[in-house]
């Protein structure tokens, strides 16, 4: 299929049917041109519902000077066959620019100059059938008409794209704009926010939660396309998506379909302003599902681990409690060792019931007391203690868990 431009058109006007008129005929034609303008004006007004506004003025206008437009440079053409029609083509860019500018499509548009071209194309038959004009031109006259039509709408066609392009790239860049605003530590203000959705074409929600998205390998190949409600940059590492009023209905539908496999993490849902705190604790349970600490799933919820995250802040703290609390393990063989801790862990867990931790640990309760017995001894009065006890079982629970993960 040939796609038309507006610069092939122009130069298969040059050597098209234009040169084929008799001179002077455009000057035969020219008196004729205002009641042709009037009677596409009305026939677009009646016949296209989007341009039908009588009680606008300046509408109407518009339309009246678009038509005008359109017929005076037909008109110029005929004069001036080798000429380039450069100033249609500019007319009819800036028509298209501001159709989009508008947030109208082009159908409408594209409609009105195809009913215009047939109502001239009308016209001219009936000046010929009254012997205003000679028949044989008017072969060279319907050529030159279409040509012309193909020409405008070329034009506003490129004149249209070209303003889609740049008021996109203008909402992306406010939306990127909008992306860092709402993750900034300390936080902005909720007034600079709103100003600057407003601007981004983005609703005010709620809430929000802020994703993050491991793209790894799949980072060179085009981004995931999202909902249009949600905020995204993947031109960053790891790629971080706005997701507002992360609790609405079809909400977890529609980041699982943006995620499209990749591995991710979802901070908690907060308030407007608080974003960087969403965006902190879900880069932290990402780092913690590379590292096989968190289930290694498609998109880790930071609500279901608040206590692991809060183990995994500060891990050289931990180290210090296990070191304090656990130091008594290290002079038994590593065997015996992780068994006992396994143990210790349970026993605390479960309330200190030996027929629990045997279920747990699928032993026999007398193998659970025969290790109590051994820990009483290695850790003598402190593993009654309250505060040691709540202690020890923070850090098993951190050394379990880097214990489970994958070496990588």
């Amino acid at each position: 299929m040939t796609t038309v431009t507006a610069a092939g058109v122009a130069a298969e006007a040059v050597d098209g049917p234009f040169k084929s008129f008799p001179s002077g005929l455009h000057d035969q034609l020219r008196p004729f041109f205002a009641d042709i303008t009037e009677e596409v004006v009305r026939a677009i007004r009646t016949e296209i519902p989007e341009y039908a506004r009588p009680t606008d003025d300046t509408y109407m206008q518009v339309v009246h000077q678009g038509v005008e437009h359109a017929l005076q440079g037909f008109l110029q053409r005929m004069a001036e066959p080798d000429g380039d029609g450069e100033p249609v083509r500019a007319t009819y860019q800036r028509i298209g620019r501001g159709e989009a500018d508008e947030g109208r499509s082009l159908d409408a548009f594209q409609s009105a100059l195809r009913l215009g071209a047939r109502v001239a194309w009308r016209r001219i038959n009936a000046l010929v059938d009254a012997d205003l004009l000679p028949r044989h031109v008017l072969a060279a006259f319907g050529e030159a008409l279409f040509l012309h039509l193909d020409e405008m709408a070329a034009a506003t066609t490129t004149g249209y794209t070209e303003a889609r392009l740049y008021a996109a790239g203008e909402l992306r860049q406010r939306r990127t704009r909008l992306i860092d605003l709402l993750i900034v530590d300390p936080p902005a203000s909720v007034a600079a926010i709103t100003e600057l959705a407003r601007t981004a074409q983005w609703p005010v929600p709620r809430s929000l939660a802020v994703v993050v998205i491991d793209r790894g390998a799949r980072a060179a190949g085009p981004p995931p396309i999202v909902p249009p409600e949600f905020l995204a940059r993947f031109d960053v590492q790891p790629a971080v998506l706005v997701v507002p009023d992360p609790e609405g209905p079809g909400r977890a539908r529609a980041v699982a379909g943006a995620l499209q496999g990749l591995r991710a993490a979802m901070g908690p849902n907060v308030a407007l302003q608080e974003g960087a705190r969403s965006l902190r604790w879900a880069a932290e349970a990402l780092d913690l599902a590379r590292r096989g600490v968190l289930p290694d799933t498609q998109m880790v919820r930071c609500r279901d681990h608040l206590a692991t995250l809060l183990l995994f802040r500060d891990e050289a703290l931990v180290d210090a409690m296990a070191d304090r609390h656990l130091r008594p393990l290290d002079g038994v063989r590593l065997p015996q060792r992780e068994r006992l801790a396994e143990t210790l862990l349970s026993w605390l867990q479960c309330g200190h019931n030996a027929s629990e931790v045997a279920a747990r640990l699928a032993v026999h309760p007398q193998t659970v007391r025969y290790r109590m017995r051994q820990l009483d001894e290695l850790f003598g009065d402190r593993l009654h203690d309250p505060t040691a006890q709540f202690e020890m079982q923070l850090a098993l629970r951190a050394l379990n868990l880097r214990r489970a993960a994958p070496v990588r």
